[in-house]
């Protein structure tokens, strides 16, 4: 789950945006590091693409297409996360959570010692998605949210089910049924 535009650090534009399968990846980048990351998508229009023009840039685009052929591919890429000690733990056990599993937000929150809201409110912070992987916890009895996912037109539980699918961890719709 990618910072929302209200709480990602500063209005600058996007040093790239990103066309992959799923959709499209706003990315933010210092000389030498991923600082966040987020889903384009809700009612603002469409960022247009825009090339990866540094080497690190480059590098993620290659490494996302990499894992979007091949989901067992892990992204290795120095980031710069921003955030509390508890977050910051949160998100190195998401990268523990192998592709192609899930974990619900309680049975991790159980490992770290804390609350499943605590968690969850961990996952919808996580500036790197979806290399830090927040798509594979889900609720105790579905999918759950997704990047506080309040978009009407559920765009952000579509790329959840996307990334899952492409992983293995949900099965593929079945042919000519409509995908809730």
């Amino acid at each position: 789950m990618s910072m929302s535009p209200s709480s990602r650090p500063g209005p600058e534009p996007w040093d790239a945006v990103l066309e992959l399968p799923f959709g499209r990846l706003g990315v933010r980048c210092s000389a030498d590091a991923l600082l966040y990351t987020e889903y384009l998508v809700g009612p603002e229009p469409p960022a247009t693409a825009a090339p990866a023009r540094t080497p690190l840039l480059r590098e993620l685009q290659a490494q996302l297409q990499a894992y979007c052929r091949d989901p067992r591919l892990r992204p290795d890429l120095p980031l710069a996360p921003r955030g509390s000690d508890f977050q910051r733990r949160v998100w190195t056990a998401l990268c523990d959570i192998p592709a192609g599993r899930t974990r619900s937000y309680g049975e991790l929150a159980r490992e770290l010692g804390s609350a499943a809201r605590a968690v969850g409110q961990a996952c919808a912070a996580n500036p790197f998605a979806p290399l830090v992987p927040c798509h594979r916890v889900i609720g105790a009895a579905g999918l759950g949210g997704f990047a506080h996912s309040t978009d009407a037109a559920g765009e952000l539980l579509r790329i959840k089910r996307w990334l899952l699918r492409h992983e293995g961890a949900l099965p593929a719709p079945a042919q000519g049924l409509f995908d809730a």
